[in-house]
């Protein structure tokens, strides 16, 4: 009788110790044939290779952060205490709860690497976030091993698993190449966190919206707010605000981005149909209107775009003007539109109408006006 022999993991153990443990053979396990990756892991591997490929490197941090952390990134509104999911046994007393924002541990990376002589930085990082919303703490024991759970304790698991969305972040500080005899390096910038951003989108065939947002930790005028074509806020861009900087020790004018990426691949369009390209000349024509100083340029620019109707190509904001020769309190946004037809060559006159349907529809809706 054998007391110690009470699982059968235990019997086969002994089984084999006194047959031998050089009977037992060595065979690689075949995998069985799969169907590649999943939508969301092909997903996630376009957006990680087209910002590797535009020179960002990707990093990986900890989860771990503080309750102040979490505050700072967890919302746009100073003195909002963020509930945050905390860990059981923390590796550090300092950082006992889960990151609701990748952003924290993405900064310690930009830190560390400055600390070792690296000046030139963009990082990214792709990763889950922790959050309670929903979440019940589970403190019943473990069920045992060796059997399948019953419904009950795989429910009550399950509701003790928080929300874990997944997104992705992006920092950038000091310029976007080394200086050399024929190269004049360019100050990394907000518009390059933008970018990322957009870039993160495009590769997945989702349009963002851009407009001026408000958040804590940004600079109160370099601070874009994106949002898809259903309304929906995924994410924000730009630089820091230069208080935090100050105060966590890191480079000047850093800037930042994060984007739900889950959110993002849910609206992935898996197909993309090009669009026919016509053979007739494009007539092109500028404007500038003078607006409110506060009225985003791409909510002007989405006014235009509809009010020019099916003719119009593109339209691109070229240039932001306030000062002298426009009145206090108002600005001069210069847009370049590009008009075009499928079946025809247009004429001068049908891009004038355009034009003038595109500056009557920004009249309309913001008080604009042509500047003289």
């Amino acid at each position: 009788m054998r007391p110690d022999l009470s699982d059968k993991e235990d019997l086969v153990e002994e089984i084999a110790r006194l047959d031998g443990y050089d009977k037992i053979p060595d065979r690689l396990p075949v995998a069985p044939p799969g169907h590649g990756f999943t939508r969301w892991q092909a997903a996630r591997r376009r957006v990680a290779n087209s910002l590797a490929a535009a020179s960002l490197t990707e990093v990986l941090s900890y989860p771990f952060v503080s309750q102040d952390e979490n505050d700072l990134w967890g919302s746009a509104e100073a003195g909002t205490s963020v509930e945050s999911v905390k860990l059981a046994n923390p590796i550090s007393e300092a950082k006992p709860l889960l990151r609701v924002s990748i952003l924290p541990g993405l900064l310690e990376v930009l830190k560390r690497n400055r600390s070792r002589g690296f000046r030139d930085l963009a990082l990214f990082e792709s990763g889950h976030v922790f959050l309670p919303e929903g979440y019940t703490p589970d403190t019943q024991p473990i069920p045992p091993l060796g059997e399948r759970p019953s419904e009950e304790d795989l429910a009550r698991l399950n509701a003790a698993i928080p929300d874990q969305p997944r997104k992705l972040a992006a920092v950038f500080t000091g310029n976007d190449a080394a200086a050399g005899p024929w190269v004049a390096p360019r100050r990394l910038d907000w518009q390059d966190a933008l970018d990322a951003a957009m870039l993160a989108a495009d590769v997945l065939g989702v349009e963002l919206t851009v407009s001026q947002g408000q958040h804590q930790a940004f600079h109160p005028g370099r601070t874009a707010t994106l949002s898809t074509s259903d309304g929906a806020v995924i994410g924000i861009a730009g630089e820091l605000h230069p208080k935090l900087v100050a105060a966590q020790n890191l480079p000047e004018r850093t800037c930042v981005m994060e984007l739900d990426l889950s959110a993002l691949i849910e609206r992935e369009i898996p197909s993309v149909v090009a669009e026919s390209i016509s053979g007739y000349p494009a007539a092109t024509q500028d404007v500038a209107l003078v607006v409110d100083q506060d009225l985003p340029a791409a909510e002007l620019l989405e006014t235009v775009e509809n009010g020019a109707g099916e003719l119009l190509e593109t339209a691109n904001v070229f240039d932001v003007y306030s000062g002298t020769g426009v009145e206090d309190g108002k600005k001069s946004v210069a847009i370049a539109m590009r008009f075009r037809a499928s079946d025809r060559t247009l004429t001068a006159d049908e891009a004038s109408e355009a034009r003038t349907a595109a500056v009557a529809a920004a009249e309309a809706a913001h008080g604009a006006q042509l500047r003289g």
